[in-house]
């Protein structure tokens, strides 16, 4: 029976996730209300606060399950024997395409992470998730020589984090058409990190 009940609660939060990601589409996020998600996922609207306490918590939701999907998709493809380097530019490539592939949800999801309303466990969390991924892609490296000794690997990931930002901010800008541009910055502006400019 446990079983069951369980299944049931995946289903009805199934069914929020798509109403609300369907209204976000068509609605805009603004403009679309947790009554209106409840609505059309077919709950009330008591239900819909008992899965989510807001709807950012939603389009959150939404985006780590798309983005933990890449990632595991990415690890299954990459060896973690090739550069560090070229690991972090695949991961951060997969986020890059999940945020252009719909600008709007990219804007937002940039809005969230970057500049909430208000802080928010769920965005903190959210940002935490791709930190400890990173953190540990440093402490491989380290562990094969790659990197010297005793780096503060937070303040690495906070490096490449800020350049994956400032490369987003080029997409929206219209400073690259396409992410074979961006991919091709991307590598240079990391290895300029790793190799350092000064002659």
């Amino acid at each position: 029976m446990t079983g069951v009940r369980e299944q049931k609660k995946l289903q009805t939060r199934r069914a929020i996730e798509v109403a609300a990601i369907d209204l976000f589409s068509r609605k805009g996020f603004d403009a679309t209300s947790m009554e209106d998600i409840a609505s059309a996922a077919g709950v009330g609207k008591a239900t819909i606060y008992g899965y989510f306490p807001a709807k950012d918590d939603i389009f959150l939701h939404y985006c780590d399950d798309r983005l933990v999907t890449a990632f595991n998709q990415f690890k299954e493809q990459h060896s973690e024997k090739i550069s560090f380097v070229e690991y972090l530019i695949a991961f951060f490539m997969i986020k890059v395409g999940f945020i252009t592939e719909n600008p709007e949800f990219g804007r937002l999801l940039l809005r969230e992470m970057l500049f909430p309303k208000e802080a928010s466990d769920k965005a903190r969390e959210h940002n935490q998730r791709y930190f400890e991924i990173l953190e540990g892609v440093f402490s491989s490296a380290e562990e094969r020589g790659e990197i010297a000794p005793d780096q503060d690997h937070f303040m690495l990931s906070g490096h490449f984090f800020s350049l994956y930002i400032g490369l987003l901010a080029g997409w929206y800008g219209g400073y690259f058409t396409s992410l074979a541009e961006v991919e091709k910055s991307m590598r240079i502006l990391f290895h300029q990190v790793c190799h350092g400019i000064v002659s």
